[in-house]
């Protein structure tokens, strides 16, 4: 017989197959978030979850899952949606999806670096709704990123891919993280061991860290006063490391040029502030989001699942 996998939302043709394949899967036809009632009243005799970033497994919800449940996978890289003291407490493993999603995420988060830079949201914008009268010299004027120095809040392997991407528009990359790099995997870029010297020399400043209690509104008033003047900002990683409000005073009084964002403090909402902030690109949260890197995702997760129930060792195991 075989073990149950619970899936909580549509996924890519190829991952559903090998989940039909080697599980009796519970799949779901649908393609909303789903809440934890949701998922618990589907759960009876399930071996393990497969969820998404936008399924919020808290304490509650993970105490009253089935005996049965061995494994929780999320089809993500991050885990702050899921509550990990909790699992622990169960003694349910978690896996993820690493490595396979940092080459699309860090093109995404170039994107919107090119398109806040160039101003190019308040161009399609323009051009959509008719009122476009032609070229004029002084119409849209943006800034170029070559000869910029790029700052990465968080250099692990998405802001590497990224460094690596700005390399090649002639960009300087500076970074800041926990501990300095070797350097083998620095390639040059300069070590920031504080916000202090960090943030001064961000004209670009590219947000890469995890979200979680202890990044939660990191780019605050006070971290975005002491950027450069007409600096840009883009976030393809998790909504929660700004602070929206104080983005949106940066950009009103022009310390912050423009800014690129693909997550969202509340998502699938979007705060009002920021959709009445012209210079601002706003994505649906498209960083892993091609055909290869999400298949790429749905083998990755299913290995971790495969290799837990099998009492095999996951490389993706995050706990």
């Amino acid at each position: 017989m075989k073990p149950i996998l619970l899936v909580t939302r549509r996924l890519p043709p190829a991952i559903e197959a090998r989940a039909a394949c080697d599980y009796d899967a519970r799949l779901n036809a649908d393609d909303t978030p789903v809440t934890g009632a949701d998922i618990l009243a589907r759960a009876g005799g399930a071996s393990a979850v497969l969820c998404c970033p936008a399924e919020k497994l808290d304490a509650a919800t993970i105490g009253a899952l089935p005996d049965s449940v061995r494994v929780i996978g999320t089809f993500s890289v991050g885990f702050d949606h899921i509550d990990m003291a909790a699992t622990r407490a169960r003694g349910i493993a978690v896996v993820n999806t690493p490595d396979v999603l940092s080459v699309a995420t860090a093109e995404c988060a170039m994107l919107l670096i090119l398109a806040a830079a160039r101003r190019a949201g308040e161009g399609e914008r323009l051009v959509r709704s008719g009122t476009w009268s032609g070229w004029a010299p002084t119409q849209l004027l943006g800034t170029g990123v070559a000869g910029r120095r790029l700052g990465i809040f968080g250099m692990g392997r998405i802001g590497r891919e990224l460094a690596a991407m700005a390399r090649g528009f002639g960009m300087a990359v500076h970074y800041r993280d926990q501990a300095r790099l070797p350097p083998e995997l620095e390639l040059g870029a300069t070590y920031h061991d504080s916000d202090e010297s960090f943030l001064p020399v961000c004209d670009v400043l590219s947000l890469h860290a995890p979200g979680g209690a202890g990044t939660r509104h990191w780019l605050n008033a006070d971290r975005l006063a002491r950027l450069p003047r007409g600096a840009i900002v883009a976030n393809a990683a998790r909504g929660t490391l700004i602070d929206d409000d104080a983005l949106v005073a940066a950009l009103r009084s022009g310390h912050v040029a423009a800014a690129g964002l693909d997550v969202y403090n509340d998502e699938p909402r979007v705060a009002a502030a920021l959709l009445a902030c012209e210079p601002i690109v706003l994505l649906p949260h498209l960083g892993s989001a091609t055909v290869e890197t999400r298949d790429a995702m749905g083998h990755r997760v299913l290995d971790g699942i495969d290799a837990v129930l099998r009492g095999g060792f996951a490389i993706n195991l995050v706990a």
